[in-house]
């Protein structure tokens, strides 16, 4: 029925591409990695317009397939791994965008790539808030579904912050599908659900005014001296910032193509900065010891060095090259305590827990020193306490090596997402066993 409705090439059930389109990065965990090596689909659909979205989704709600739904694949937390089989929608081919308002609003199918749209909107005279360190391969629809934030969150905040995602269309996963506009409060029952809800099919993004921007790369003596600098730059509105980066030492050792920008032993801080301040940013970083070794324009994803592919979970990816027995976890720690918990986590776990600060915007318009550290995995006692550490002093964790919404720290604790998941997926099919305190309605048992 499948190769019927989408034609035989837009259906996969062998071979190298079905392994592919059943994976994404979760083995930068080692934890997901044991759990999810051996899922995969049963077959790949790709669809290309919203009409045979629809009739896909039909055809597996009436067969009670369970079906998962997947942009680009560059989410490390196994969102898109099928722990059940069935047919992973690839939603790829459905990549037009509709317009850019002169609002500097975007609207767009989830197939659409984050650098493509960035590019475009950079022609009109706009640009993303915010971004994921996969630019050129990540899809709106998988970041509106799966990400959170990135380059520009230090000005913009998170997806979920200060009306970026403005609306979407969702497709219910039914025998008869429903296509439903969800804006406002609404958006927030399935926005970063992991697509175990609705099907996202169209977006409303909205972007901010283009910047002329520079990178910049600074090294310091000290971890101290570099976070205190980047926190300087951070935090104040004098500075027009799309990435603030630190990088504890040897975290920058790991950055083999561009090493010539990396002096031995310094903490390295990573800045996207207006050009029009890059002279001012110089003098400032000279000021307080530190030590330019770039200072360029920069003009997009070709770029060279590309700063953006060594921040965010690149810099996981970097240090696992390095050395496997490298992961990372997702802290945010308190403004206000932050010296001091730095010192706590060094102090329990040395050389094993490496800091790799990336400042970000919150809700309440706070610059807060987001973490994503780098840290040794022996065992998963061992991740687990460095987890309960943090946690015990403060310091939040969205856990990065569990495969449900729950445990992730991003599951919002009014329960919407679950209600929603009752409503547009009551037969739990969406994404099966990604969102753990759902029971299908048929499996739930009456007083």
């Amino acid at each position: 029925e499948l190769r019927a409705l989408l034609g035989p090439a837009n259906v996969i059930d062998t071979g190298e591409a079905l392994e592919t389109l059943s994976k994404d990065f979760y083995w930068y965990s080692p934890v997901l990695k044991r759990q999810l090596d051996d899922k995969r689909a049963d077959v790949a659909v790709r669809p290309g317009s919203l009409d045979e979205l629809k009739a896909t989704v039909a055809a597996c709600a009436r067969a009670r397939v369970p079906v998962v739904v997947r942009g680009a694949g560059t989410g490390n937390y196994g969102q898109c791994v099928p722990t059940s089989g069935g047919v992973v929608l690839d939603l790829s081919r459905m990549d037009h965008i509709e317009e850019i308002t002169t609002d500097g609003v975007a609207v767009c199918e989830p197939g659409v790539r984050l650098g493509v749209l960035e590019s475009e909107a950079r022609m009109q005279g706009w640009e993303l808030r915010c971004y994921p360190s996969t630019l050129a391969k990540a899809t709106v629809g998988g970041f509106v579904a799966g990400g959170s934030g990135g380059i520009g969150s230090v000005a913009h905040g998170g997806l979920r912050d200060f009306n970026t995602v403005r609306a979407f269309d969702i497709l219910t996963m039914e025998p008869t599908p429903r296509l439903l506009h969800l804006e406002g409060d609404d958006m927030h029952s399935v926005l970063h659900a992991w697509g175990t809800n609705g099907i996202i099919v169209r977006i409303w993004l909205a972007l901010t005014p283009s910047v002329d921007w520079s990178q910049c790369v600074i090294a310091f003596d000290t971890f101290a001296n570099a976070f205190d600098f980047a926190e300087s730059i951070a935090v104040s509105n004098a500075w027009t910032k799309r990435l603030a980066t630190v990088f504890e030492f040897p975290i920058p050792s790991y950055f083999a193509p561009i090493a010539s920008y990396m002096p031995p032993e310094k903490s390295i801080v990573f800045l996207l900065i207006a050009t029009a301040q890059r002279d001012a940013l110089i003098t400032a970083a000279q000021t307080a010891g530190g030590t330019v070794t770039l200072a360029a324009e920069y003009f997009g994803m070709k770029t060279q060095p590309l700063l953006s592919d060594y921040t965010w979970n690149h810099t996981t990816l970097w240090a696992m090259k390095a050395d496997p027995a490298w992961t990372y976890l997702q802290c945010g720690f308190d403004p206000t305590r932050v010296r001091e918990q730095f010192a706590n986590l060094k102090q329990k776990f040395g050389d094993d827990f490496l800091l790799h600060i990336e400042f970000m915007k919150n809700g309440s318009s706070v610059v807060i020193p987001g973490a994503i550290p780098v840290v040794r995995f022996t065992t998963e006692e061992r991740l687990n306490e460095m987890i309960a550490a943090c946690r015990a002093d403060g310091v939040s964790v969205a856990n990065p090596h569990v495969n449900h919404l729950e445990g992730g720290g991003r599951y919002r604790e009014d329960n919407v997402q679950l209600l929603a998941k009752h409503r547009y997926d009551a037969k739990g099919l969406l994404n099966p066993g990604k969102m753990a305190t759902f029971t299908p309605h048929s499996e739930q048992t009456t007083a």
